[in-house]
């Protein structure tokens, strides 16, 4: 699937080639839409250069659209190791090394299925999208951020509140993310000595297309459907960036960012 595509913007003063640990060059999952969108854009206004993937091409362009910096679009499909595989030589032929992954693509499948009902190609589909392609392109970023100078760079997972605690009738979706929370420990671990830092960012309704349902109402624990409050997807995306602009010598490890008013901590 991957065929890169170049969009050159206005280059910001603040761009570096990622030797300060602040800015440089990052890949954004699921860049099409959505958190992905806003994470590209905020990051692009802190003067990154940033390599869009997701699945559609005319998406990918959606979220580049007037966007002030360098970008390359590269259409992947996370799932696919190949397609992986083609998304990172992309984006080192194109700037020469990477600085951050934002490992944000992901689906929540099919919604209000009871566990005995889903069918087995739906739950595949969710792990193969939301845990396997994560690895596979934290695997990509490990080796280019291990074998480049100046050695190391950042990841960052996108987890949920789910990663924590489920909704009703979302085993796939909940399993997955609880993987995830493994995979980033795992990561941030074996990335010490080679200064890969790897953090999460489990994030609680965020106002995007995937969350529109939460203000008519979804089901609780206690069986009753009830509206949930959401916040703008903004707030999520100014705090990706703050992750991403620490030092190599300091790390989010995981941070919660969630509408204020959403029934979290009381969930189940």
């Amino acid at each position: 699937m991957a065929n890169p595509r170049l969009r050159c913007g206005a280059m910001n003063a603040k761009e570096t080639d990622g030797r300060d640990g602040r800015t440089g060059v990052a890949v954004v999952t699921g860049a099409g839409s959505g958190i992905g969108r806003a994470v590209t854009r905020e990051l692009l206004r802190g003067g990154w250069s940033v390599v869009l993937a997701g699945r559609r091409a005319e998406t990918l362009e959606e979220t580049a659209r007037a966007a002030d910096g360098e970008t390359l679009l590269v259409p992947t499909d996370v799932s696919q190791p190949a397609d992986v595989e083609a998304l990172f030589a992309a984006a080192v032929g194109r700037f020469g090394r990477l600085d951050l992954l934002f490992n944000n693509a992901g689906t929540s499948g099919p919604g209000g299925v009871p566990v005995e009902e889903l069918p087995y190609e739906a739950w595949r589909h969710v792990v193969d999208t939301n845990l396997n392609g994560a690895f596979l392109c934290a695997q990509a970023a490990y080796r280019q951020m291990k074998g480049q100078t100046p050695q190391g760079g950042r990841i960052i997972n996108n987890g949920s509140v789910s990663a924590h605690v489920p909704r009703p009738r979302s085993v796939a979706y909940t399993a997955t993310k609880h993987a995830l929370t493994g995979l980033t420990k795992s990561l941030a671990l074996d990335g010490r000595p080679y200064r890969i830092a790897v953090g999460q960012i489990d994030i609680g309704n965020a106002a995007t297309e995937m969350t529109e349902r939460m203000r008519a109402g979804v089901p609780q624990a206690n069986g009753e459907i009830a509206p949930e409050p959401v916040m703008d997807v903004a707030d999520v995306a100014r705090t990706v960036r703050h992750m991403a602009e620490l030092p190599l010598e300091a790390n989010v490890q995981f941070a919660t960012v969630l509408a204020t008013g959403m029934p979290y901590v009381g969930r189940g």
